[in-house]
């Protein structure tokens, strides 16, 4: 299938999407590729080939300067030093680079290396997202994840010592109660190595996952809703009093240091996405990618576009994402006249502020967001 619609607006952002993984995690229904051999060449060949099916050859490009660029997963890490520069390398070849522009790799600790990081900081890396989740050895196991508790903290000296200074750390809450864990140890144990970024993400049941036929059989139970909203809180005050921005509802930095990035997605912005099941968005389609990684190969191999879908926004999709990513950040939404009032309850409630015509979710408030986003969604389409 090929892209109908060409880019509108310059895409100032892109996201590289790097679907290796060592393990599958309990909880993950990513688009992922599992290998013990990760078949670098090959994927840095296919990246190459759907830059220059979907814009031609870099020397005629001329595509604007980048102010992000980010590889996710999946585990960007395990490409290696080597695999993570030819990678860069292939998007700068399309892609220039701003003078400061924001280049992240997501890593999980196992992977981080001396070596593996002073070749990441030479190929342009200056972010790096490490996927700890947790401090608690027993949750980690549970998880699947494949590190250790002390290998985060390896990790960091790791990529401080290489020079590459701006930290983020993931973090899960909301586990299941049987496994006992300790929040404010684990929130504790992060701000104890001092990263710039904080994402905390709540556990969610997935079909399909070992988490998911864990729930089915009954042995695994999901955390209620107060828990849920109580660690939630919990982590707002925590980083709060640290010096932390809770900017966004899931993310938390401290001053000068959000995810540019995400953010470009919160602003709604074009940005490109690469890879397999990778999406973009122009400014008016979005389109995503072909999931799994061997289809997506198959197709560059033939000169095709791994398009595998896309869709025009509509004035009521466009009107309804304003709203939604308008209320998930700290930067909020601008009343239209007459919803003054719809959300006076909210203001009572202590789930939103008013600036003027600027409304602001609490974190008590990002507890509801999706009821009161749809709300005003529906205020708004009549």
């Amino acid at each position: 299938m090929a892209l109908v619609v060409p880019p509108r607006v310059p895409a100032r952002h892109v996201y590289v999407h790097v679907p290796f993984c060592a393990r599958r995690c309990s909880y993950c229904d990513f688009a992922i590729a599992v290998r013990r051999v990760v078949p670098v060449n090959e994927y840095v060949d296919a990246l190459r080939k759907e830059l220059a099916v979907r814009f031609g050859e870099p020397a005629h490009a001329g595509l604007e300067p980048l102010d992000t660029l980010y590889l996710g997963g999946g585990t960007p890490s395990r490409l290696g030093g080597a695999g993570v520069a030819a990678a860069l390398d292939a998007v700068r070849d399309w892609f220039p680079l701003a003078p400061d522009a924001e280049v992240t790799i997501e890593a999980n600790p196992d992977d981080v290396s001396a070596d593996a990081a002073r070749a990441w900081r030479d190929a342009g890396v200056n972010r790096v997202s490490l996927g700890s989740q947790s401090f608690d050895r027993d949750v980690l196991r549970w998880m699947h994840r494949t590190h250790d508790v002390e290998q985060v903290g390896r990790a960091v000296d790791a990529l401080r010592g290489a020079g590459i200074g701006n930290l983020s750390l993931d973090l899960i809450f909301a586990v299941p109660t049987a496994l006992e864990r300790d929040w404010d140890r684990d929130l504790a144990h992060a701000l104890a190595l001092a990263p710039d970024h904080l994402s905390l993400y709540g556990l969610t049941i997935e079909p399909g996952t070992p988490l998911g036929r864990w729930h089915e059989r009954g042995t695994v139970a999901e955390a209620d809703e107060d828990r849920y909203a109580d660690e939630f809180l919990r982590a707002h005050e925590t980083m709060g009093a640290a010096g932390f921005e809770h900017y966004e509802v899931s993310n938390f930095g401290r001053p000068g240091r959000r995810s540019r990035h995400n953010s470009s997605y919160w602003r709604g912005v074009p940005y490109v996405g690469l890879g397999p099941a990778a999406h973009g968005f122009d400014g008016g389609v979005r389109r995503w990618n072909a999931a799994a990684y061997a289809e997506w190969v198959r197709q560059l191999e033939t000169g095709c576009d791994p398009v595998a879908g896309q869709e025009q926004l509509q004035p009521a999709d466009r009107a309804a994402e304003s709203v939604y990513l308008g209320l998930r950040t700290t930067d909020g939404l601008v009343l239209e006249p007459g919803e003054a009032a719809r959300v006076a309850p909210w203001i009572d409630q202590g789930w939103a502020t008013l600036d003027g015509a600027r409304l602001r979710l609490t974190a008590a408030g990002w507890l509801r967001l999706d009821a009161l986003a749809a709300d005003l969604t529906v205020l708004r389409s009549r």
